[in-house]
């Protein structure tokens, strides 16, 4: 049952969303245009994935969220939260690295809608070229959200927090949102499998502009992985309780933090 919901939803949302990618090239003219499309795919395919595939994104912490500019810092366990989180906020922009950008018609639509892209081969200077892009979004008004590991990491995994975001929130002079999730359990990554339930994003309390780096990183990295580490209890509770696969607890050493910026 399980293998058939997956593949059905995974069907319906492979065509949904090339349909929406060819369908939506005339937005291309306009930034905000392409931004309302992303919101429209998201959520399109959050209600296919209830419906077909029985799986709900439950948001919690919503009055958490502060109005105006914001820096968003989210766990990062899936592709799930990558479009559920375009949902909640009404003009986003994803710090993402450069690569992205050149995949078929998926990058047109990403380099129109104002993302802030990363060349990792300037080095150094790519820290500065991403601040400098990041501070001309909040100018905008734009909520910016970044993955503070940098890439997916599976659920229990221990954190690998990377000091690109202690830089932005240096740079940015507006608050950091941390979010917490527990979505790896259900959308796992390198898997087509989607396992029914109640994923869970929660939008923790904002964390104000001011603090030095290392107490501000430190702070935020305590408040995700606790937050995220209950999520994981009550998710895994909730897959064992119907009979699903329970992802095993990884190890909890904890790596050394890295200098890369994404």
């Amino acid at each position: 049952m399980l293998t058939l919901r997956s593949l059905a939803f995974n069907v319906c949302f492979y065509l949904f969303t090339t349909l929406l990618a060819f369908g939506g090239l005339p937005t291309l003219f306009s930034q905000r245009a392409v931004i309302r499309l992303a919101q429209f795919w998201a959520r399109g395919t959050l209600w296919l994935l209830r419906v077909v595939g029985g799986l709900k994104v439950e948001f919690r912490g919503l009055g958490n969220v502060p109005k105006g500019p914001v820096l968003i810092a989210a766990k990062h366990q899936s592709a799930l939260e990558t479009l559920a989180l375009v949902t909640a906020f009404d003009d986003f922009a994803y710090i993402l690295k450069r690569e992205l950008l050149w995949i078929p018609l998926i990058g047109w639509y990403l380099s129109r809608s104002g993302m802030v892209a990363i060349d990792r081969t300037k080095g150094t200077r790519a820290m500065q070229l991403m601040n400098e892009a990041a501070v001309g979004a909040i100018r905008e008004g734009r909520q910016l959200i970044i993955f503070p590991e940098g890439t997916r990491r599976p659920p229990g995994a221990p954190p690998a927090y990377k000091l690109g975001l202690t830089h932005l929130y240096v740079a940015l002079g507006v608050p950091c949102l941390p979010v917490a999730l527990n979505t790896g359990l259900y959308w796992p990554r390198r898997s087509l499998k989607r396992r029914p339930g109640t994923a869970v994003i929660e939008f923790l309390p904002p964390i104000p502009h001011g603090l030095a780096r290392a107490p501000f990183l430190e702070l935020v990295e305590s408040r995700i992985e606790a937050a995220s580490n209950a999520l994981l209890a009550s998710g895994r509770a909730e897959l064992a309780a119907a009979g699903l696969p329970v992802p095993p607890a990884e190890a909890a050493a904890k790596p050394e933090r890295t200098r890369s910026t994404a």
